[in-house]
């Protein structure tokens, strides 16, 4: 007897950011995917900040950049106070600007659930739904699928699960993975969601006294809506006071010397702790790990929610190219090698620049601008060590562009029709992409394109290449450091960071990282 086929090829088991963002990627990918959350209703916290500029670009290649930013607003210049009065307005962003090869020069503030909304409906154009009231009690590992039972009952299988459950993630504790690392209970703040009248809603007001702290910020797309952060008031042994209205009410009037009456409607009350923590290891088995379910840390500097998006983002393609048969399960392993390191280099800058921060707030003026780095906009992570990293000699090779780095940006024009394109727009979508600098690609394009059909994507940067790019500036020319008078292929991955950098005569180079590196086959339906 036959056994049927697996419900899903890939269950996601959370449906915060990180789970949304591997959901979408997949489903726009045809795979098979089912998302599942324990909770009964969608949460309307507002908790993270925002997309970073790297997540901006991944959410720009998923399409939905244009909605986020509609739904949300630049960052606010920050007010900072002291004994009730103002001291000092920072705007950490003053001075950055889009560039040819960064389009999203700041983050992007918005409602953490809005960011969730607008990742569903996407969702929801593939025929995907997030089934809400399923919580994960058992995982079941057989040789072709894994089974996850749940509380209710149900069992749903899968090809593969990944669980983006959160910090005290079911499936990473099912799985046995150890979360080690540090809890500082001394480190904590009392946050919720509440109305606020009285404050101008232009910037995000920072009272940080002698005796504790309030940090108000507004929620885009609201009327009076505000995020809330405090140091947690103390009671008589000195022991930290549990969230509720009347002490936020307190605190609200302690540090803002305004009248406690003006904050209202104070929910999604939370306490939160400085933790620390990260597994060491992303994958066991049929199972993956991703977001905070695999490394949570301080949340000065705002990687959090970004770290996740971009460890989905990393995931997604390998995991459509192996369910839909174009490439060997080994290229999974390269999930665990390049976003493990990512995580320890998050804890380590999270924590430092909390500290930083802390030693600022000590002194009048300092605020959290303190945290915000050129490090946090996470355009400088790459995977210059990973195996799927190759640098051929010649060419520009040893230039400042490394294989392993994000695939930078660049205006262009299309040589056949004269329409303005950018890197970005080429790349976009679950593919591959072949850049060719010089007349002398031409034969490696037309090759690999041949080979690997819808795979690939394979562009000439040559003027005078029929169906090629322009590079009428030079601006791709100098974002991808090519050498003059040497031609270059340039190899992208689907997640839009390099793979490859080559001189034109080592045109077998792409086909040998095809098909052994990321072991790409050529193509065929996904299952």
């Amino acid at each position: 007897m036959t056994a049927s086929p697996p419900t899903a090829a890939v269950l996601i088991v959370g449906a915060g950011p990180t789970g949304l963002t591997l959901a979408c990627d997949l489903a726009r990918r045809s795979i098979r995917v089912r998302i599942i959350d324990k909770s009964p209703e969608f949460p309307r916290s507002s908790r993270a900040k925002g997309p970073n500029p790297r997540s901006l670009e991944i959410l720009a290649d998923l399409g939905v950049v244009a909605e986020v930013m509609a739904a949300g607003s630049a960052p606010l210049p920050m007010r900072k106070y002291r004994d009730g009065m103002p001291v000092a307005d920072a705007d950490p962003f003053a001075a950055a600007h889009p560039t040819p090869d960064a389009p999203y020069d700041r983050p992007w503030l918005i409602a953490q659930w809005k960011l969730e909304e607008i990742l569903r409906a996407r969702l929801s154009e593939y025929g995907v739904q997030v089934e809400l009231s399923a919580e994960v009690t058992g995982l079941t590992e057989g040789p072709d699928s894994v089974t996850a039972s749940l509380a209710d009952g149900r069992d749903i299988e899968a090809r593969y699960v990944v669980g983006c459950d959160g910090a005290h993630s079911a499936v990473r504790k099912l799985l046995g993975v150890p979360f080690e690392g540090q809890t500082n209970e001394e480190q904590m703040m009392v946050c919720g969601d509440v109305e606020v009248d009285g404050l101008d809603r232009g910037y995000w007001h920072q009272w940080f006294d002698e005796d504790g702290a309030v940090m108000l910020c507004p929620i885009p797309g609201t009327r009076s809506g505000w995020w809330f952060q405090a140091g947690p008031e103390t009671d008589a042994s000195g022991a930290p006071v549990p969230p509720s209205p009347e002490s936020f009410r307190r605190l609200f009037a302690r540090h803002t010397g305004l009248p406690a009456t003006h904050l209202s409607n104070a929910t999604l009350l939370s306490t939160y702790r400085v933790n620390v923590r990260m597994v060491d290891r992303y994958r066991v088995g049929r199972a993956f790990l991703a977001g905070d379910a695999a490394h949570v840390h301080s949340v000065a500097g705002g990687l959090g929610m970004n770290t996740g998006i971009q460890d989905a983002f990393n995931l997604g393609w390998k995991l459509a190219l192996v369910v839909g048969g174009q490439a060997e399960p080994a290229l999974l392993d390269t999930y665990e090698e390049e976003r493990l390191p990512v995580a320890s280099w998050t804890l380590d800058i999270t924590s430092e620049r909390l500290r930083a921060t802390l030693e600022a707030i000590k002194e009048p003026g300092g605020g959290l601008d303190a945290a915000a780095t050129p490090e946090t906009t996470g355009l400088s992570r790459g995977y210059r060590w990973s195996s799927l990293s190759r640098n051929r000699t010649g060419g520009n090779s040893d230039g400042p562009l490394r294989a392993g780095d994000r695939a930078p940006d660049a205006p262009c024009r299309k040589t056949a029709t004269g329409a303005p394109i950018r890197l970005f727009d080429a790349f976009a979508g679950p593919h591959f992409t072949l850049l060719g600098f010089g007349a002398g690609t031409a034969e490696a394009l037309r090759e690999a394109a041949a080979k690997y059909g819808d795979a690939l994507r394979a562009y000439a940067i040559d003027p005078a290449h029929t169906d090629g790019l322009a590079d009428d500036e030079g601006h791709a020319r100098s974002a991808y450091g090519i050498v003059a008078g040497e031609d270059t292929l340039v190899l992208v991955r689907p997640d839009n960071h390099v793979g490859l950098i080559a001189p034109a005569t080592d045109g077998r180079a792409v086909v040998d990282y095809l098909d052994r590196s990321a072991r790409v086959s050529s193509p065929c339906a996904a299952e």
